[in-house]
């Protein structure tokens, strides 16, 4: 069976995409005779020439007004491969168009005119490649007939391109000057270009790499979302198409985000009669299991050694179709894999021009993404999805919004600066069994004056956290209270010593807090955490697990002060060696900070004196945690 590859042909409007297709399907002999006949007889009937560029015009609106409108699909074959070419539109309004025909192409063809050079829709169409994780490029430089072939003249535009391409952290795989009305370099060599020695169109084109071979995606992890399960006579088979790696008999596989595990005891094809043992990317086929997990459409199966990130939020880049602009808090449909989850914009962190592809800098956050725009920004979910992020896995780290069932967008998924959570949501103990006190929290309360809990103060480097929290601490004790006070120096030198700085060893470190804060609070105590603390899902696993001691035992604080000020008090200096690169992922120079949304108490320190901010926060404590009279009998 040959293989096929998807191309996309993109590029400004009127620079020659149409015709370049149609030469390639002329001097490979693939046109529809159906279609060619149809349109020379129209032509013939205007008394106007045949183009080749017609041969894609399927709709009569198109052809009246000369320019495609819609992406048209067709295919070639040259002597090595089958192609499926996707013709896409260069006008702006039409990227919606655009991105739906490019966003599953293996390769793209952009397509500049010699004589105009590189324009904002050549740019555009270059960065929605990119944006959509097309990274094998050929540029076809056309039209070189009208420049007399100029060898400057084309160098010049391979330059120009190439820089943008550059900064787009990208290359062209080959740039090729072309005649496509005359057929120059398209699928035979050009005696006018004598200059140029590198390979004609289409054998650039057979020189790409396969997407469908082993090399590419067999050695990727093992992912296959699940389409659906089915039932036939006893057997439960879990169906799907393969998208990475490879799957045996015998193999352990994990279900995510259920994190349910089982042995695959065979592998079914349909039309195939014989059992397979193996079976690699791109095949769709059914599991038999050894055990009976009850899964559902939209998992992903995984190698248990090798499994996809589980997260509720993750950063994107992605663009922007909807008929409205989005802004922060809008709601969507995920559509990841056979997944479909609702997520909101948590925050918008810049939007991107593609005439500015390294971005730029004006300190303040966007208000909104307009329509067909591109941007940075953070989603967040309310339950866990199983993701790869793009880099290490393209073929799982794509994914497509929809806004009441229309698509609306779509992007590329980026773990930057946010922890896998699996191993902090994972249970690995077993036959572990609680431990009824003999002493009650409500006898400890009574004894103390006071209910015991998690006062959990959050921030940015330099706010003030662990100030207030060793201030209250001592302020609170000399009152009669059974105080603690846990920041980072006190944790890390014991509790958080075999932990990194990555995201996850972060993580890890406050889930470690949160649980210990917990049972000092079970213990009666008032105890107090100043930790940055970037991640919401971190916070609120400390929350629940501060609420298993008491419903109302947790109390989120959120020690505001803008980074600006943070970096002016710097007393470690910690801001300097961060913006020097020294420091790695660090909180609001190169990781990211979600502030609270419904804290139980925000506490101002930017402006205003420490006195006055401790005052606030220990009347706080106080009026929630202090048993007065009948109180004291309570909890």
């Amino acid at each position: 069976m040959r293989e096929r590859l998807r191309i996309a042909f993109v590029g400004h409007a009127d620079h020659g995409k149409s015709t370049l297709i149609g030469r390639l399907l002329h001097d490979t002999g693939s046109p529809p005779e159906d279609k060619v006949e149809a349109m020379e007889a129209m032509w013939n009937q205007r008394d106007m020439p045949f183009e080749l560029a017609f041969v894609l015009n399927a709709f009569q609106a198109e052809q009246d007004q000369a320019v495609a409108i819609d992406e048209a699909h067709v295919c070639f074959r040259s002597g090595t491969r089958d192609y499926l070419i996707v013709d896409v539109p260069g006008h702006r309004e039409l990227v919606r168009t655009m991105v739906s025909g490019a966003a599953f192409c293996d390769a793209g063809v952009l397509v500049i005119d010699a004589e105009e050079g590189v324009r904002q829709q050549t740019r555009r169409g270059a960065y929605l490649l990119h944006l959509l994780g097309v990274g094998q490029l050929i540029v076809a430089v056309s039209k070189m007939d009208r420049i007399d072939f100029d060898a400057e003249r084309f160098a010049s535009v391979e330059a120009d391109i190439g820089a943008y391409l550059a900064a787009l952290g990208t290359e062209p795989w080959q740039v090729v000057p072309i005649a496509a009305h005359d057929g120059d370099n398209v699928s035979q060599p050009s005696p006018r270009t004598a200059w140029y020695e590198g390979p004609i169109l289409l054998d650039a084109l057979d020189a790409l790499p396969s997407c469908e071979a082993s090399d590419a995606r067999d050695a990727l992890p093992f992912r296959m979302p699940v389409q659906g399960v089915y039932h036939f006579d006893e057997r439960r088979i879990i169906a799907g198409r393969i998208e990475t790696g490879r799957v045996s008999v015998g193999d352990r596989i994990l279900f995510s985000p259920s994190n349910k595990t089982a042995h695959v005891s065979g592998i079914e094809v349909w039309n195939v009669r014989a059992p397979l043992t193996e079976a690699a990317a791109g095949r769709s086929i059914g599991l038999t299991l050894n055990e009976q997990p009850v899964v559902e459409r939209g998992e992903t199966v995984s190698h248990v050694e090798r499994p996809p990130i589980e997260t509720d939020v993750f950063r994107a880049r992605l663009f922007w179709l909807g008929h409205t602009p989005l802004r922060p808090g809008r709601r969507c449909t995920l559509r990841l894999g056979t997944a479909a989850v609702d997520v909101e914009v948590q925050s918008i962190d810049r939007v991107l021009d593609p005439d500015e592809p390294e971005g730029r800098e004006d300190g303040a956050a966007p208000a909104e993404v307009p329509r067909d725009g591109i941007a940075e920004v953070i989603l967040r979910s309310r339950a866990m999805l199983a993701l790869d992020a793009f880099t290490a896995n393209p073929r799982t780290g794509r994914f497509v919004l929809a806004d009441e069932n229309e698509i609306a967008g779509g992007g590329l998924i980026s773990m930057e600066g946010y922890p896998d959570q699996r191993a902090l949501i994972t249970r690995r103990s077993s036959n572990v069994a609680i431990v009824n006190h003999g002493v009650s929290r409500a006898a400890r309360a009574r004894r103390n004056r006071h209910a015991g809990g998690v006062i959990w103060l959050t921030g940015f480097s330099g706010a003030g956290k662990s100030t207030l929290a060793i201030a209250a601490e001592d302020h609170l004790f000399h009152k009669g209270y059974q105080v603690y006070a846990l920041d980072g120096d006190n944790v890390r030198r014991g509790l958080g010593a075999t932990l990194g700085f990555s995201p996850e060893d972060r993580a890890e470190n406050i889930r470690r807090v949160g649980e210990v804060a917990a049972l000092f609070a079970d213990a009666g105590f008032i105890v107090l955490t100043a930790f940055i603390s970037p991640y919401r899902s971190d916070r609120e696993r400390a929350r629940a697990a501060a609420e298993r001691v008491s419903p109302r035992g947790f109390h989120e604080v959120y020690v505001r002060a803008p980074l600006e000020v943070c970096e002016a008090r710097d007393p470690q200096g910690l801001y300097l060696r961060a913006r020097a690169g020294e420091i790695a992922d660090f909180t609001g120079v190169s990781a990211p900070y979600e502030p609270p949304d419904r804290p139980e108490l925000t506490v101002d320190t930017g402006d205003r004196p420490v006195e006055q901010s401790l005052q606030v926060l220990i009347d706080h404590i106080e009026r929630y945690f202090a048993l007065v009279g009948e109180a004291a009998s309570e909890e």
